[in-house]
């Protein structure tokens, strides 16, 4: 009950899934809209791949489709002069989710700056914080002077779908 989700989205978009009455819900980060060229092998930076692992996973932990809700975060402008790709991802996860009878409950998405995202998979409560920019250039410095060791994890055999 105390997971949170977090992740930052430029032009990607997170969809998040949420099932009240069984308690489940998941997040996914996709960078292109779509399903790709198949011969790419890049399936897991495509919508329609993560959105399928995303519903399937939660309807396998015991959501039913008809009582799935979703947000939909992310998908800014963050470089001008670029194709704007985060209004496709927006408008794809939009429609794959009116396709798939999928009721949207929540959308914050486009403008031109970044967002940190906090979804609470339990509970189906998301939130977000704009980012300006500055806060990449921060983490970044952190990160090169104060490198962090990690200690390896035991093996774990369960599956967690994200």
């Amino acid at each position: 009950p105390d997971t949170v989700l977090t992740t930052l989205l430029g032009s990607c978009v997170a969809a998040c899934i949420h099932d009240r009455v069984a308690g489940v819900g998941g997040m996914n980060h996709f960078l292109l809209p779509g399903a790709g060229d198949s011969e790419s092998g890049r399936a897991e930076s495509f919508g329609l791949y993560l959105m399928e692992l995303l519903i399937n996973g939660l309807l396998k932990k015991g959501a039913r489709r008809e009582r799935l809700e979703a947000k939909i975060i992310g998908g800014a402008k963050t470089i001008a002069g670029f194709s704007n790709v985060g209004e496709k991802n927006a408008e794809f996860a939009h429609q794959f989710l009116t396709d798939e009878g999928i009721r949207i409950v929540g959308s914050n998405t486009g403008g031109e700056v970044g967002r940190k995202l906090e979804y609470f998979p339990v509970s189906g409560r998301a939130r977000q914080y704009p980012l300006s920019g500055a806060e990449t250039q921060k983490t970044v410095a952190l990160e090169t002077a104060t490198p962090k060791i990690i200690a390896p994890k035991p093996a774990d055999t369960s599956i967690e779908f994200f």
